[in-house]
């Protein structure tokens, strides 16, 4: 019989007494509970265990402070660059975008009397690069400093290793390779620039590295100067260094007038290039001034071509000519030989580069016996006419002095002691200047120093000398009778001309001037400065002397007759000197010398020539310089169309009968 289950619901379990505490058993007077069965019942599903999850407000706070700190830092990091650090970090940046070069000034020309150039600027390039294009890292390889100095090195003309120091140099962003190279150069690295960047092209497109050597350098605008006459004036006007700077002459002296303002240009760049898009600042160049000088180009030409001849034929260590207006004491010409080429210094021998003319010291010799005579005049000591007995010896102080020639007594007036160049009669002449010796020598030092002796000359010229002059109460016994006819003190060739240009200006003596006037970069030009005038003698002593010298030149028995020219009236001066020797000290040689000017009875041009120890053939002044004289003396009259003369000669008296009266 099958049992049927009951279907009673399930009894619940009643849960027992609870135990004493710690689980102890009931005690011995305890009942014990009976045992019961337990019977399984099936009790509703067990369901999954609730998960309870934590606050998320600890891990909300700790992102906003990772996510606030990492913006703060963001936030100071951005306000050093923009506001703290901002003008140090625009300069980096602009180091690597903007490039800045120099816009050089044009440099002033130097023009003749006339406008002719004898000094300018031609277009020329500067080869620059930038050394940081040079590196391993930007031009990816190691050797380009090396091959580009080895490309460049012969079209520059440079040393290949001070071109590879250049290049190495990546911290710099600017070199400069060769200043003032012509444009035919840059024309040639240009080429080959692009020959090269071709190249480097077609190997990177084939897998290479594609580099170009040149691919740094650069050319900057710039100038040369250029002298297109050669070795014309070069004494006077000198001449630019590599750095463009006058070093020598007038280049020197005007350097600031003449160089101007230079310029500054910035662009933006990439890779070398300028970006035509890009920013981009200019300040112009200011031309420098061009110089107008009071020399003619032509009376130049014909002084140097003369003395440059003498002092090779003579076998002579130096010559000069000088040319002035005797009106107003401009220098037509200053040629000295030998000379040099301003436009090729490398072949220049350094003891030729300076001028001569103005720095050279030395005794004149009897050329400054003129001096003397305007004393003796000026102070009515004597007259043309006053007769002096000139032995062949004469014994004053501690010696004996002679003339250049051994001679009898000679009988000469104070016209003919000129005309024959006595050094006894002129020391003769000269002790009537003073009661005293000492008085005579201050006198006579009055004289000197009026004449310019032992000043400047006015010129401001660079290395020029003033001569030496001592003062009278320190001349020895020797210079109180040797300098009244030229020996004792030093002078330059300038002093010398500017003397006989004083007795042609009627006693009046003009500072000696060289610059005629300027002209800005605006075109208006500005007269030099108005001269310094002072009068040494009065106008009829300066007429007397200067009949006096035109015996010199005219009269049979005067020293200058190679000095004649036919048609006009001259008046001259010889002058042979003993040399002082500067290496040495002591006399060694002569100085020969020829001074004058014409035409007499209206002067215009003074002429001085000196030449320095000849060697070969006479050393008298009238023999080698008298036909110097001559040349210069004659174009310069021509070049200047100045009329022959109105008037007749003078010819005063050379000589005269013993016994007669003066």
């Amino acid at each position: 019989m099958t049992r049927v289950p009951s279907q009673e619901p399930p009894r619940r379990r009643v849960p027992g007494p609870a135990r004493p505490s710690g689980g102890a058993r009931p005690g011995p007077g305890a009942r014990p509970r009976p045992a019961k069965r337990r019977t399984y019942r099936p009790g509703p599903p067990r369901t999954a265990r609730r998960l309870t999850l934590g606050s998320p407000k600890p891990r909300l706070r700790f992102v906003a402070f990772a996510m606030s700190l990492v913006m703060l830092v963001f936030v100071v990091r951005l306000l050093q660059v923009q506001a703290v650090d901002a003008t140090a970090y625009t300069a980096k940046a602009d180091e690597n975008r903007v490039l800045k070069s120099t816009i050089a000034a044009e440099r002033g020309e130097i023009t003749d009397r006339s406008g002719v150039s004898l000094a300018a600027s031609d277009d020329a390039y500067d080869i620059t690069a930038d050394p940081s294009m040079f590196t391993p890292k930007f031009s990816k390889a190691p050797d380009t400093p090396e091959r580009a100095a080895a490309l460049l090195a012969p079209i520059l003309g440079v040393d290949q290793a001070a071109l590879v120091k250049k290049l190495k140099t990546p911290k710099s962003r600017y070199a400069m390779l060769a200043p003032r190279r012509t444009p035919q150069v840059w024309n040639q690295i240009k080429d080959l620039k692009n020959v090269l960047a071709a190249k480097a092209s077609k190997d990177s497109a084939a897998g290479g590295p594609g580099t170009n050597p040149l691919a740094g350098v650069f050319e900057e605008e710039s100038s040369k100067r250029v002298y297109p006459n050669g070795e014309l004036a070069a004494g006077v006007l000198g001449f630019v260094n590599g750095a463009g700077k006058g070093a020598g002459g007038l280049e020197s002296m005007l350097n600031k007038e003449l160089a101007g303002k230079d310029g500054e240009i910035s662009y933006t760049q990439s890779g070398g290039r300028r970006v035509p898009t890009g920013s981009s600042s200019e300040k112009p160049a200011v031309p420098g001034t061009d110089i107008e000088l009071t020399l003619d180009r032509d009376i130049q030409w014909a002084a140097q071509k003369a003395i440059a001849a003498q002092v090779k034929k003579s076998k002579a260590d130096r010559g000069y000519v000088v040319v002035q207006d005797a009106r107003n004491g401009q220098v037509l010409a200053m040629a000295d030989a030998p000379s040099f080429d301003p436009n090729d210094l490398s072949s220049a021998n350094p003891a030729d580069l300076g001028n001569a003319a103005l720095q050279d010291a030395y005794e004149p010799g009897s050329v400054a016996k003129v001096m003397t005579m305007s004393a003796v005049l000026q102070e009515k000591a004597a007259t043309a006419l006053t007769h002096v007995v000139v032995p062949n010896r004469l014994h004053r102080g501690d010696r004996l002095f002679h003339d250049d020639i051994d001679h009898a007594t000679e009988y000469l007036t104070l016209n003919g002691v000129l005309a024959k160049s006595s050094n006894i009669g002129t020391i003769e002449a000269a002790g009537h200047l003073g009661k005293t010796q000492a008085q005579a020598d201050e006198v006579l030092y009055s004289y000197l120093t009026k004449f310019g002796i032992g000043q400047p000359t006015g010129l401001a010229f660079p290395g020029e000398t003033r001569g030496l002059l001592a003062k009278p109460q320190d001349w020895s016994t020797s210079q109180q009778f040797t300098i009244p006819f030229g020996q004792g003190f030093s002078i330059n060739a300038l002093q010398a001309a500017s003397v006989y240009s004083t007795i042609a200006n009627g006693g009046v003596r003009v500072q000696p001037t060289l610059i005629k006037g300027t002209r800005g970069p605006d075109g208006r030009f500005t007269p030099g400065p108005a001269p310094r005038k002072s009068r040494v003698v009065s106008a009829k002593t300066a007429h007397t002397v200067g009949n006096m010298l035109e015996s010199v030149v005219g009269n049979i028995e005067g020293t200058g007759n190679s000095a004649q020219i036919p048609g006009y009236r001259v008046a001259g001066k010889t002058g042979t000197a003993n040399r002082v020797d500067p290496k040495t000290g002591g006399y060694r040689g002569y100085t020969a010398s020829f001074a004058g000017f014409a035409p007499v009875d209206k002067p215009r041009v003074t002429v001085y020539c000196a030449i320095q120890n000849p060697t070969k053939g006479s050393y008298f002044g009238g023999s080698i310089c008298g036909p110097i004289f001559k040349k210069v003396m004659e174009f310069s009259l021509k070049s200047l169309q100045v009329p022959p003369s109105g008037s007749k000669p003078a010819k005063l008296p050379v000589t005269f009968e013993p016994g007669s009266r003066d």
